[in-house]
């Protein structure tokens, strides 16, 4: 088993922070690592980020690290009963960064949730199921999470909450229908939605996706 009996493997793992501390920062990202890797790797992002947007260093960047380097077990695909108590576990750290940087001061309008793989999957879950105007949602090869999409399940509006969702026509981990079916779901909640499939480009990130990543994050600064 990849976790311990307990309801909340994730907790008291350590978080990796860059750029501003959070009582001075201009907004946040939550930065959510993939399966098998760590916050030390998603934090890679934050550099080549910099490098298109030099005030991206004026925010705090949170990057949670996971359990045995995964939030959850199985695929995203799964009986989501099967991937638990890791995932309920991973939601919650979410939702426990996102209650930080509001106790510091920083309104979820100036909060961006992001993340890649596993990570995409489970930052556009978390905010399909606490939907609000945030600064936005990243989401690099990623899907909503389950068996099906129920639709029941996310009710609510994102306000114009700007929603990037990027992948591979051909993932070996995201099919592309689970891409369309997430986008459609943000729409329903009234999330500005930009949703792209790449020819070929595998289970990775491309330079583009990190300039839409990028202005997100001017629209977090010119707030």
């Amino acid at each position: 088993m990849l976790f311990e009996n307990q309801s909340h493997p994730h907790d008291g793992q350590p978080v990796l922070e860059k750029g501003k501390p959070l009582s001075e920062a201009a907004g946040t990202v939550i930065l959510i690592h993939g399966r098998g890797a760590s916050a030390d790797s998603i934090l890679s992002l934050y550099k080549e980020l910099e490098l298109l947007h030099p005030s991206v260093q004026e925010l705090a960047w949170l990057a949670p690290q996971a359990n045995n380097h995964t939030w959850y077990p199985y695929t995203f695909l799964s009986p989501t009963d099967q991937n638990e108590p890791g995932l309920s576990s991973g939601l919650k750290v979410i939702g426990e960064l996102v209650e930080k940087a509001e106790s510091a001061g920083i309104p979820k309008e100036k909060i961006v949730l992001a993340g890649f793989s596993q990570g995409a999957c489970l930052s556009l879950e978390y905010a399909a199921q606490n939907p609000d105007r945030y600064g936005g949602v990243v989401a690099l090869s990623g899907g909503l999470i389950g068996e099906e999409v129920d639709r029941d399940r996310y009710r609510g509006s994102m306000k114009h909450t700007p929603v990037f969702i990027g992948c591979s026509d051909y993932d070996p981990h995201i099919p592309e229908h689970r891409v369309h079916e997430s986008a459609d779901i943000f729409e329903r909640l009234d999330a500005d939605v930009t949703k792209v499939i790449y020819e070929g480009l595998g289970h990775t990130v491309n330079r583009e996706e990190l300039e839409h990543f990028r202005d997100v994050l001017k629209k977090v600064l010119e707030r």
